[in-house]
């Protein structure tokens, strides 16, 4: 009997659907009145990017009532529907906040073909930038969240909430004393959000969650002691290597997480500083994440942005970063060989305690996790072909992991770093604020002029901005906010429509990360759990150790990418 029901409700769905469908159709296909005219168009800005919710009004000489009013699609294009009574005399006036607003008389031809019920096509029309109140407080409120964030005052979250409520109070509370203070409404605040990354973060890391709780880092990082032997020139490199591979199918801060209190035993063991090994695998974790799209925050970043498929990442960067991380094998090596070289061998006791806390806890939920993880990678592969977004794929492969091992869901919510979500949220209204304000479009226009029309020069400039820059401020947000500027110049500069530009942001703001302590997520978090178990890693150390890594890798993957487009 429920089966029943159930057909009934499905089928009864499914007519119900199709009803719709076919009726939405007629209207679709409706064919207007036989006179309806009307005038069409498109605005955008000075770099020929299209303008969204511009407000376009017609109105008769001399009045101030409209008589056709819309707001500009999110492709610039208007449509404004004429009355059954044209007057002789049109003027289409033209407003947006934080542009110029402008007034179009309509030729008396353009009105003649009005009145004979023939639609007029308006040219281009572009609208200049106004820079006022609200322009400088946008960039103020952006400068703010950047000091907080770099200095640490505040927490990371807690800084971009920060600027979030400071535009919300000065565009909300101010723009009854002065529309020049108005930046922005919630409603188009929301839209700078880039949900794509927010979906995508939330189910890697409900994915994460599930294979932390296998043991299976703490496995492979005394497998790594193994098959060295004991023998600390190669375990280093093999440790860096796992941490590489994990990050560039997991995210380099939870590898981070769960390879840097392994290390510390196993450094300890073998009686060096733990920060000889943890660092240099800090250091991996920064420079292979590169290569695919979810190996770095800032490549998710990238990769939503400008369209760009885990299988991009992976042909146009891999090799790349391999040049750079055989270099920062070398470099890691030369370093730290004075701690290295005060290597012993470990005695059994310690062996034991290592191997035992080294074991698989869930070989099952492993497995499980092994065949959704390779399905999920498949899907990252071949799924563009089905314009299934990396979002999607990240959300199907966690819940169907969940729905086969069904673990505590309270527990696997609970795994979800919403902090870090929040974060992400946060950031893109702040850096949305100074894109609607048109500090983007200025910064855009000087690297224009800078770089001209060199290709070279341009992606010289992308690569090493990003990593420098990274040095002193968190990667997460300087690549948040130099994104428009890199589509800018995809757009203008010869050469560039190979997205080539977004892998250059991507080597110089991740590789770039390693300059500093503060360059990255992973290092802040890596820096934490190593002053907690007894071993601080200062500002000092990680940038005297950073700093030429960070030289180096960038270096070898900038001479990749000028050899791969260039040649």
């Amino acid at each position: 009997m429920k089966r029943k029901v159930l057909w009934v409700v499905f089928v009864g769905l499914l007519l119900g659907i199709s009803i719709a469908l076919l009726w939405q159709g007629q209207d679709s296909l409706a064919s207007p009145e036989e006179n309806e005219a009307w005038i069409v168009g498109i605005i955008q800005d000075n770099h020929n990017a299209p303008v969204e919710e511009v407000q376009v009004t017609l109105h008769a000489s001399g009045s101030d009532a409209p008589l056709s009013e819309t707001l500009t699609q999110a492709d610039g294009h208007y449509t404004l529907v004429m009355p059954k009574e044209i007057p002789d005399s049109l003027s289409i006036q033209i407003s947006r906040s934080h542009f110029r607003s402008i007034e179009i008389n309509l030729t008396s031809e353009e009105i003649q073909n009005l009145k004979s019920g023939r639609t007029i096509t308006k040219p281009a029309i572009t609208l200049e930038r106004q820079i006022g109140a609200a322009f400088w407080i946008a960039t103020i409120i952006f400068v703010l969240v950047l000091v907080l964030i770099a200095t640490g005052v505040f927490h990371n979250t807690l800084a971009a909430l920060t600027g979030t409520a400071l535009l919300f109070v000065v565009s909300y509370l101010g723009r009854p004393f002065s529309e020049t203070l108005f930046i922005f409404n919630f409603h188009g605040a929301i839209k700078y959000i880039d949900w794509n990354v927010i979906f995508l973060v939330m189910g890697m890391m409900i994915l994460i969650a599930v294979i932390e709780n296998t043991g299976i880092f703490q496995w492979l990082s005394y497998f790594a002691y193994r098959i060295s032997g004991g023998r600390v020139w190669l375990l280093i490199p093999v440790l860096m290597l796992i941490t590489g591979i994990a990050s560039a199918f997991l995210d380099n801060v939870t590898t981070m997480l769960l390879m840097t209190p392994i290390s510390v035993q196993i450094a300890l063991a073998i009686g060096i500083n733990p920060l000889a090994m943890i660092i240099p695998e800090v250091f991996a974790s920064n420079v292979v994440g590169v290569s695919t799209l979810v190996g770095t925050p800032t490549n998710i970043l990238i990769g939503s942005y400008g369209d760009i498929s885990f299988n991009d990442f992976l042909a146009n960067l891999t090799p790349g970063v391999i040049l750079a991380f055989v270099g920062l094998i070398i470099y890691s090596l030369l370093t730290f060989k004075k701690d290295l070289s005060q290597a012993k061998t470990a005695s059994p006791e310690l062996l034991a305690m290592l191997a035992e806390r080294g074991k698989i806890t869930k070989p099952e939920h492993l497995k499980k996790a092994g065949v959704v993880g390779a399905g999920m990678l498949l899907l990252f592969i071949f799924g563009e072909r089905l314009h299934l977004v990396p979002a999607v794929t990240a959300l199907v492969s966690a819940t169907a992991l969940m729905v086969w091992i069904k673990p505590d869901i309270e527990e696997m919510i609970d795994a979800v770093d919403w902090t870090t979500l929040v974060f992400f949220m946060s950031l893109f209204i702040v850096v949305g604020a100074i894109q609607e304000v048109g500090l983007i479009s200025i910064i855009a226009d000087s690297i224009g002029k800078m770089v001209g029309d060199s290709l070279v020069l341009t992606m010289l400039s992308v690569i090493w901005l990003g990593a420098i820059l990274s040095v002193f401020v968190a990667n997460i947000p300087f690549t948040a906010a130099m994104l428009p500027i890199v589509g800018y110049l995809t757009l203008t500069v010869p050469g560039a429509e190979t997205k080539v530009l977004y892998y250059c942001l991507s080597i110089g703001a991740a590789l770039g990360g390693n300059g500093s302590l503060i360059g990255a997520s992973a290092n802040m978090v890596t820096a934490g759990i190593s002053n907690s178990v007894g071993y601080p890693i200062t500002y000092a150390t990680f940038f005297k150790k950073g700093f030429p890594a960070m030289l180096i890798t960038v270096t070898l993957a900038t001479l990749w990418l000028l050899l791969h487009f260039l040649l």
